[in-house]
């Protein structure tokens, strides 16, 4: 069964998907002048710069704040693939996954403000007046109703259903329980049903209450994290240089057996790289634009930029610091993945009670992410049922019962079946390859639209060229304009 997993999954990340999601992050950062880079003061400033100002957001149409929706969406991304995800793709692939996780989320800052920007920008209102987007909705208005292509409901339906096979195969609750239970000897199917209680108590508000939760959740999250492991880094300031001189050598040369690690060949090496920086990042998946696509703004491109901010904070920052704690512990070839790898990481170097603390950390992060992603199968519903109101109300009310309860049956799976951790990040490659695929093409054929946005915007906010006051910043203006 592992090995079937695991040739599926490395046929769907092979060299095809690779070349896509490298092609159009290139693409979009030359079109842009590498926006990323060269404006990358400017995002700061605009996104973690008024992280803790008071936001004035009245005028503006909108479900969250932008800083609640990036804290529900960085909630979302900020989880297992930053515990669980980065240990496995070291244990697999060795150091040098590390700098293609790196190139890939360099490089995917800019494809997810692209697509935070298209799904702001072709949102759509509900019948309560609530925007709501996402790549289904820029596939039917971008693709369907401005560009003629009607088939762009087949691949709607191809994306929706590989994000949706997560409600079914989701990791989790599986993580969580598997590092807490280690950590305090409680057996995963109690630590899962606890899980999944407090699951039930944060998704009872909905979508504005996940992001209020988030929103105070989720900075005090990362920053502990962070707070950590550079304790343990610094603590390790010594080997630093021979640490970033092992990521940079591995990246291109591949890894020798050493350990309990079997080695690794340059290509495994790319593969592991960038599939777990798009899961643990989500850059090209088209997952978080739709939470981001509710947030309160008056031009798609400044939500674009915490869609950028959102990369940086989660794998630029929060990943390097688990990768850099596995390797300079010289736990990366103990024979270890997932998040055991890195629970025992830290133990190495603080002792149990650092095993304790991010064990707990584990618990908030899965906790969010599902939280976070609790929104992204509810707007995807959205859009499904949006013409018959009564039936969309009873889908979504069955929808927030039953929501909690596949996580614990793959705890439950797991503990019978005696699943590994490896064999459960194959279910996370292949249901993540499907819809980021369609995805990035799709991207790639709205990107005319994206550019005139951003275009508009430095002329707008950065002063460079001239505003076009007849300009449309969003979908529906344009339309009403063209209906008069």
């Amino acid at each position: 069964m592992d090995d079937i997993l695991g040739a599926i999954a490395s046929w769907l990340w092979g060299l095809p998907l690779i070349f896509a999601i490298m092609f159009v992050g290139i693409f979009f950062t030359l079109g842009s002048r590498f926006f990323q880079f060269s404006k990358f003061g400017h995002i700061m400033k605009n996104t973690f710069g008024i992280l803790f100002k008071k936001s004035k957001e009245e005028g503006k149409e909108g479900i969250l704040s932008p800083i609640e929706a990036v804290s529900t969406a960085v909630g979302g991304s900020v989880g297992v693939g930053n515990i669980g995800g980065v240990a496995t793709a070291i244990a697999v692939g060795g150091p040098g996954a590390v700098f293609w996780m790196w190139v890939a989320a360099l490089l995917g800052m800019l494809i997810k403000n692209v697509e935070v920007t298209l799904a702001v920008y072709y949102r759509l209102k509900d019948e309560k007046g609530d925007p709501y987007g996402g790549p289904t909705y820029y596939m039917e208005k971008g693709l369907g109703e401005e560009k003629g292509f009607k088939a762009w409901g087949i691949l709607a339906f191809i994306f929706g259903a590989g994000i949706f096979s997560t409600f079914f195969i989701t990791l989790q609750n599986y993580t969580v329980s598997e590092a807490v239970g280690g950590t305090f000897n409680i057996n995963m199917l109690i630590v899962g049903a606890i899980y999944v209680i407090l699951v039930y108590i944060m998704i009872l508000g909905g979508i504005p209450g996940l992001g209020k939760i988030a929103g105070r959740l989720v900075p005090i999250m990362c920053l502990f994290y962070i707070g950590a492991g550079l304790f343990i880094v610094f603590k390790n300031i010594a080997v630093i240089p021979s640490a970033f001189a092992l990521i940079f050598k591995s990246a291109f040369s591949g890894t020798a057996a050493v350990g309990g690690f079997a080695g690794a060949a340059v290509t495994e090496v790319i593969r592991m790289g960038v599939a777990r920086s798009v899961y643990s990042n989500e850059a090209g998946w088209g997952t978080s634009p739709m939470i981001h696509s509710t947030a309160k703004t008056d031009h798609p491109i400044k939500q674009g930029l915490w869609g950028s901010f959102e990369v940086f904070v989660d794998t630029i920052l929060v990943c390097s610091i688990t990768a850099l704690v596995i390797i300079v512990t010289g736990q990366w070839s103990s024979g270890l993945d997932g998040a055991t790898l890195t629970l025992t990481a830290f133990e190495a170097e603080v002792g149990s009670i650092g095993r304790i603390i991010i064990a707990l950390g584990v618990f908030l992060f899965g906790l969010t992410t599902t939280g976070g992603w609790y929104a992204y199968y509810e707007i995807l519903l959205r859009h499904l049922f949006r013409e018959n109101v009564a039936m969309k109300d009873l889908i979504l009310k069955i929808y927030k019962y039953t929501y909690p309860l596949p996580g614990y049956l793959m705890v439950v799976y797991a503990m019978v079946k005696g699943l590994p951790g490896a064999a459960v990040w194959n279910f996370a490659d292949i249901t993540s390859a499907i819809p980021t695929f369609i995805n990035v093409i799709v991207i790639l054929i709205l990107s005319p639209t994206y550019f005139k946005l951003l275009k508009d915007y430095k002329a707008r906010y950065l002063g460079i060229g001239e505003v076009d006051p007849s300009f449309n910043v969003f979908y529906e203006d344009k339309v009403k304009k063209a209906s008069k």
